[in-house]
């Protein structure tokens, strides 16, 4: 009798221990599940521009990861800059279009060829350097690729590592 209580004992024991077994397995899985992107996150990692059809001084606004990107081909009278991304003989500048002194999203005038920042007075010109008011930085160029007319936003291509490495893509 003693033996086969302790063999039901031992059948308790690892029911128990199974059961356990599966709900922290369950407990994990659902953890990790929490932890991971949400599809439209992930779906949202990369952004194609066409900029074949961009008009000169003419600020186009997409969106990447949630945040307004300025897209702005710069007319011939236009002064060239480090941070210009060039495709063939156009040039364009590109950026996150959140003010870096509190993240407003400031507005182009196209008659000054200006950034104007309303939240606190933020200035940046058509290159994106800041140039008057409390931004303490330029607006930052998001990661972008080359491809033909196109610009995919999220892939570091050489160009945009070549900016990262001369500390101009902030």
């Amino acid at each position: 009798m003693a033996n086969e209580e302790k063999s039901r004992r031992d059948f308790m024991g690892m029911a128990l221990g199974a059961c356990a077994a599966v709900g922290g397995i369950g407990a994990l899985y659902a953890a990790k599940r929490s932890w991971d992107p949400l599809p439209s996150v992930k779906a949202a990692g990369f952004t194609t521009i066409d900029l074949a059809g961009a008009q000169p001084n003419v600020l186009n606004v997409e969106k990447w990861r949630g945040k307004p990107i300025f897209v702005l081909k710069k007319s011939a009278d236009m002064k060239a800059d480090e941070r210009d991304i060039v495709i063939g003989s156009d040039r364009f500048h590109v950026s996150i279009g959140l003010c870096t002194h509190l993240g407003c999203i400031p507005a182009y005038k196209a008659t000054d060829k200006k950034f104007l920042c309303a939240c606190h007075g933020g200035e940046f010109d058509a290159s994106g350097h800041e140039s008057f008011g409390p931004p303490p930085s330029p607006l930052e160029i998001p990661p972008f690729k080359i491809d033909g007319t196109k610009l995919v936003l999220g892939e570091e291509g050489p160009e945009y590592k070549k900016m990262l490495a001369a500390g101009i893509t902030v």
